[in-house]
């Protein structure tokens, strides 16, 4: 027998402190790490871990506004709840399992119960700062990463009563990390809309909201695409409201006690549940699941005694019943909808109506493609059977999942330089690659019905597997790799086109991304550097010197897959595809990608990049032209 290397003896087991635990694990505590380009990691769960306690406070009737600020790589957050009792400060933020959420009558129905939120803040901080103001006394005390450092004396104070945070999150951990705005917004107006009366200042601009749901949804849904009014309801510890669009595909916002539940859980598939079975009985017919759920946009929020998440993250809800001794989350949604809609639908014949004309047009669209639905699927089978167009990674040919599966994500080419490149390149593990050919049509203004006809369409829905919604969604992120050049440029409007007209809940769920390239290559006999901009270029120049070499890589195709592997390894470069609220999707699109028209003509003149200031004609008749 081989001799062991690794001898396993009484010094090999050790006893992490809490907060080294924390930093050796942290993905046990707040998911994945990332940089913050995407809406779920690590440093937006840091944020999210301090305002739930504020919010806490507030469901608990303390305290009506919460003020933040963020300065770059500093956060800071002040409640005017009851404050935390002053002997307890140093414990709450640096003792593991220690909090009041233990105790159900403190917090009935709060989001965190397990005591580490703040713990995992205080350890994953390279500084935090905690602040309590009770009853005219505050008590502060100051850690790095995890570690008090200073503890200050009870003092005397005319602040109102509440809890001041204030931390960094910690460089050695979150690499390279930037605070989205956009991400943070969406955040904080979830919050208001769930706590309607809730008002929040961030960095000078307020948050609030008198009517809830309904106007998460009246925000998120343009009123020129719902096909009826939104319909509210609302009920002890249930709060609904919904309305059917033009566009293709199912949207959710799910919550409980607060907390966005992104990944949905038994709540948002009781709901689903629950509208096919209320909608069937109220117009006593038996229309298909898909004919009720295509096109609508709906919004729910729960609240239940000691949730159970399926993470610690707590972005999918686990729970079957509400509460101890209370009915399953799938009756009680059942119930409320059944009765509720039920009664709406019967005092508002109009609404009732609207609804069953989008019903019968989804169902007639159904059967228009069921035709060709076939044969379209025997061709994407076969395509990729002989890997014409997918160069699948390793993961999806194992049928057990594994930790890895959130890692998957697929690149989308032009050419077969490009894609050439990046498949040699590549993890071929966790990194698929999709390969275009020449550029995809227009889809703006047309029928599902041509997703099927179009081949190069046909193909990339069932290589991403979401023919269906994205329940089977086989990429955790769809990257666009396209040239930095006019026609890259277009092929990127024209898959982004794609996915917001049949699939936007695609890109509403933040698994959009642009991969960004470098322009240029600087380098002499010592150094090599990759830049992004014309600033970046010079700055590299002048370091290499009167020996620099510049080359500008027109196309990815140009670019080595040896070099090719450093722009899409561990420090590869997304810009998330993010929809602004107030540019409504199907007038964002009409405006670039419909007839041409005067206006946009001048937006594209006037918003033109070009290292030069002449303006060539032939360059402008292409790109406001591209779209017709």
């Amino acid at each position: 027998m081989a001799k062991n290397k690794h001898n396993y003896t009484a010094d090999t087991i050790r006893t992490l402190e809490w907060c080294e635990h924390i930093r050796i694990r942290p993905g046990m505590y707040i998911g994945k790490l990332g940089d913050g380009s995407t809406m779920d990691d690590g440093i937006y769960v840091l944020v999210k871990e301090v305002i739930d306690n504020s919010i806490d406070e507030y469901m608990m009737g303390y305290g009506k506004q919460i003020d933040i600020e963020i300065d770059e790589d500093k956060v800071w957050v002040r409640d005017f709840g009851r404050g935390i009792p002053l002997t307890k400060v140093v414990d709450c933020v640096a003792k593991i399992n220690t909090g009041a959420k233990y105790d159900s009558k403190a917090f009935q129905k709060s989001v965190g119960l397990n005591g580490v939120g703040t713990k995992a803040v205080n350890a994953l901080s390279s500084y935090f700062k905690i602040s309590s103001v009770r009853d005219g006394k505050k008590k502060t005390a100051e850690f790095e990463q995890g570690q008090l450092i200073k503890e200050h004396r009870q003092s005397k104070t005319k602040e109102e009563n509440g809890v001041y945070t204030e931390f960094i999150p910690d460089g050695t951990i979150f690499k390279k990390f930037k605070f989205r705005p956009e991400f943070i917004d969406n955040r904080l107006w979830n919050y208001v809309y769930l706590n309607a009366g809730l008002t929040i200042h961030f960095n000078g601009k307020k948050y609030y909201s008198k009517r809830g749901l309904y106007d998460l949804l009246d925000r998120k849904v343009d009123a020129a695409e719902r096909r009826y009014p939104i319909i509210h309801l609302k009920g002890d510890d249930i709060e609904i409201a919904l309305t059917h669009t033009n566009q293709y595909g199912e949207e959710y916002y799910s919550f409980v006690n607060g907390q966005y539940t992104t990944q949905g859980g038994t709540h948002q598939s009781a709901f689903r549940e629950a509208i096919v079975k209320t909608v069937r009985d109220f117009y006593k017919k038996n229309f298909d699941v898909q004919d009720i759920r295509t096109s609508i946009s709906a919004a729910i929020a729960i609240r239940v005694q000691e949730p159970v998440f399926e993470s610690q993250t707590k972005t999918k809800l686990g729970s079957t019943s509400i509460g101890p001794n209370e009915p399953t989350v799938k009756t009680f949604v059942l119930d409320f909808l059944k009765t509720e809609l039920d009664n709406y639908l019967h005092k508002s014949p109009e609404v009732a109506d609207a609804l069953l004309k989008r019903i019968l047009q989804s169902e007639r669209e159904r059967k228009e493609i069921a035709g060709i639905k076939k044969l379209a699927k025997t061709r994407a089978k076969k395509a990729n059977l002989h890997n014409k167009k997918l160069r699948d990674c390793r993961i999806h040919f194992n049928k057990k999942k594994n930790k890895r599966h959130e890692e998957c994500m697929i690149f989308i080419t032009e050419g077969d330089s490009a894609s050439g490149s990046i498949t040699k390149s590549r993890d071929v593990e966790t990194q698929a690659v999709f390969s275009l050919r020449g550029k995809p049509l227009n889809s703006f203004n047309k029928t599902k019905k041509i997703v099927y006809e179009n081949e190069e369409f046909n193909l990339l829905q069932h290589a991403l597997n979401i023919e269906d919604g994205l329940d089977g969604l086989r990429y955790n992120k769809v990257i666009i790799a396209t040239d930095a050049d006019i026609d890259g440029m277009h092929i990127r409007l024209l898959l982004m086109t794609f996915f917001l007209q049949y699939f936007p809940d695609l890109v509403r769920s933040g698994h959009v991304f642009i991969l960004e390239t470098p322009l240029f290559r600087v380098r002499n006999k010592k150094n090599t550097y990759y830049c992004y901009s014309e600033s970046e270029k010079m700055t590299a120049m002048k370091k290499c010197g009167k020996t620099a070499e510049v080359t500008r890589f027109k196309g990815l195709g140009e670019i080595s897959p040896d070099e090719f592997g450093n722009f899409i390894g561990k420090d590869i470069k997304l810009e998330p595809v993010t929809l602004d609220e107030n540019s409504p999707t199907q007038k964002m699109l009409q405006y670039y990608m419909g007839n041409n028209t005067p206006e946009r003509q001048l937006f594209i003149i006037d918003n033109l990049r070009v290292e030069k200031e002449v303006v060539e004609d032939e360059l402008i008749e292409e790109l406001v032209g591209e779209s017709e």
